[in-house]
């Protein structure tokens, strides 16, 4: 690749990685569970498609394929008589990106951590913390609740290369979500806004400079139907806006974000602890990033607290079958 084009190629990945979180699709995030709920997550995200830099980069005809392994783990709480949970999680990504540069064919590989993050989520109406036998009398009408999600900048980076897939910044996403149920039907909608610190090395020819991107504000709904204790199927999308990037106190307004997804996911509880989770997603508009198709495949884990000594197993049976 020529030089002049390095400076351009590392912005546009830097915008991907945040365009990816932009586009999650996540139903059913604010329903509640019992008190000590716990569980672990392995998900495989698979992502394929095109690239549209919206003529802000010199690059022409750009493709991505990758997979994202994530471990997480989920656990719920108290918090002053509210129910609230916190979610950690660690992905790793595998993948290669390619494209024509100024009529020059590149393509480069890349394996490594991705930045990791947390979430935390709090009940603020409709969800008081409860625990697992009386969860299983409770029934959810409206559930109002609040988020915020933290990435940490602990991927794979470094200033020198032009593909990283961390963004060696900080990212917060405060959210406010709802969720009503009539039956076995369910509407979850959330509005949240994505804000980042400074990347104070991004790539740039001949020494790294400092990065910035306005804030991108986001929109989701979720339509579900249950057919079962933990197994359910619903139809996601969501908008997201935004995001502006500054290189070198230098705006480029060519990077502004607009863009919706559209979906599916299936959930099927098989066993007592045990869960398997589809969704299937693809681009309907995106102006700039990533137009991709997502596939992820997820297995769960879940139960309650640990078993105690006296009828410790007959208790743990009946509190994993209160988890929804």
């Amino acid at each position: 690749m020529r030089a002049k084009s390095k400076p351009f190629l590392g912005c546009a990945f830097a915008l991907l990685t945040c365009s990816l979180w932009a586009q999650d699709l996540a139903p059913r995030a604010y329903l509640i569970t019992p008190v000590n709920t716990n569980a672990v997550t392995l998900t495989w995200s698979f992502f394929n498609g095109g690239l549209n830099f919206n003529g802000a980069v010199p690059i022409t005809g750009a493709t991505g394929t990758f997979s994202v392994p994530t471990f997480t783990y989920y656990h719920a709480f108290n918090f002053f008589g509210r129910s609230a949970n916190v979610a950690a999680y660690l992905p790793y990504g595998v993948g290669t990106f390619e494209g024509e540069v100024q009529q020059q064919h590149a393509s480069v590989y890349r394996s490594g951590l991705m930045d990791s993050g947390v979430r935390l989520s709090v009940n603020l109406k409709g969800g008081p913390a409860m625990p697992a036998a009386q969860f299983t009398k409770w029934k959810q009408k409206m559930l109002l609740g609040a988020s915020i999600r933290i990435v940490a900048p602990t991927g794979q980076y470094d200033p020198h290369k032009i593909v990283n897939w961390g963004i060696n910044r900080w990212a917060f996403k405060p959210e406010f979500g709802y969720s009503q149920r009539w039956g076995n039907w369910l509407l979850d909608a959330y509005a949240g806004v994505w804000l980042y610190t400074a990347n104070t090395a991004a790539f740039a020819v001949p020494t790294p400079k400092t990065q910035t991107e306005e804030p991108i504000g986001s929109l989701e709904t979720h339509v579900s139907r249950d057919f079962g204790l933990g197994t359910w199927a619903s139809l996601d999308g969501n908008f997201w806006w935004g995001g502006v990037t500054t290189l070198n106190g230098i705006q480029n307004l060519a990077t502004r974000q607009v863009g919706s997804r559209i979906g599916g996911t299936a959930a099927w509880r098989f066993s007592r602890h045990q869960s398997v989770k589809v969704s299937f997603s693809d681009g309907t508009y995106v102006q700039f990033g990533g137009n991709y198709q997502s596939l992820q495949v997820a297995w769960q884990y879940t139960w309650i607290g640990w078993p105690r000594k006296s009828g410790g197993a007959r208790r743990l049976r009946a509190e994993v079958d209160a988890v929804p």
